[in-house]
């Protein structure tokens, strides 16, 4: 593995819970070599369900927009090959994680993003480096001064 390869990835997806059918609708991911942004990669998926209210408010992606869409599994081959020997920077990486192996294995695939590169969990690290307060995106942003008032919804 090449430790200065990093992809800086987040998913969007139907509902919380892959035991209810959820899927995920959006993959993004920043690729980053020796601290320098060199690539993006951004898919937009078909799931073949509706986001449960809670996650449309979040993201906002109908049914229709995403209907046109590929799934998953025509995508993964091209997935699994651009995160091959990467450390995925991921924030609440068990989420993440648990909806990309469970896409992989409705694909018929025996691939996991624990087999695919090294998971790096920036949530816990930010409860190290922040006990006892508030660590999601949008406090992380207030406290390290990021600008994020331009966002009206949630995407990968």
């Amino acid at each position: 593995m090449n430790a200065a390869r990093q992809i800086v990835l987040d998913t969007e997806t139907t509902g919380l819970d892959v035991a209810q059918d959820h899927r995920i609708i959006e993959i993004g991911c920043v690729e980053v070599r020796n601290r320098r942004v060199i690539g993006e990669k951004h898919w937009y998926l078909n799931p073949d369900r509706d986001s449960d209210p809670g996650a449309f408010q979040v993201h906002g992606l109908t049914r229709e927009f995403l209907s046109t869409k590929q799934g998953f599994p025509e995508i993964a081959a091209e997935l699994t090959e651009y995160l091959q020997g990467a450390e995925f920077l991921i924030h609440n990486a068990s989420f993440d994680a648990t909806f990309l192996d469970y896409e992989f294995r409705r694909a018929g695939l025996s691939t996991t993003l624990a087999s695919l590169g090294t998971i790096t969990d920036t949530l816990m690290m930010a409860r190290q480096k922040h006990p006892g307060q508030k660590n999601g995106l949008d406090a992380l942003c207030k406290r390290y001064e990021v600008d994020n008032s331009h966002r009206e919804l949630h995407g990968a």
